[in-house]
């Protein structure tokens, strides 16, 4: 058998229905390539209502919520950083003939050997 296969909730609800519907077992297990327990622990979940369509969206709902929230922690602390690092800029004090643009750096001092 295939490990680590996932299906589909429609299929799963499929195979639940041919077995409740007198399908043996053994031969759904064999003809769908499953494992047979795992097809009884489909029929408990679709006798228990697990794989209907309202169940799957709220699963799916679910999902989507908890990585919003997640992305929402991210941003959180992403402005948080911000916040920090432009307060540390603030405080920073710049000498005034310093140059501001980054592409030409900061400027050199002479070194002893140029003054004399």
């Amino acid at each position: 058998m295939v490990k680590n296969r996932t299906h589909s909730i429609d299929f799963k609800r499929q195979i639940a229905q041919d077995y409740l519907a007198g399908e043996p077992l053994h031969s759904l297990a064999k003809r769908h390539d499953l494992s047979r327990n795992l097809i009884r622990i489909w029929v408990r979940k679709y006798e228990a209502g697990a794989l209907d369509d309202d169940t799957a969206a709220a699963a799916l709902l679910q999902e989507y919520e908890a990585r919003i929230a997640a992305l929402e922690r991210l941003v959180g602390k992403q402005a948080l950083e911000l916040e920090f690092l432009k307060g540390a800029l603030k405080h920073t004090p710049r000498q005034r003939s310093a140059p501001t643009s980054a592409i030409t750096g900061a400027v050199v001092s002479p070194s002893q050997k140029d003054v004399d």
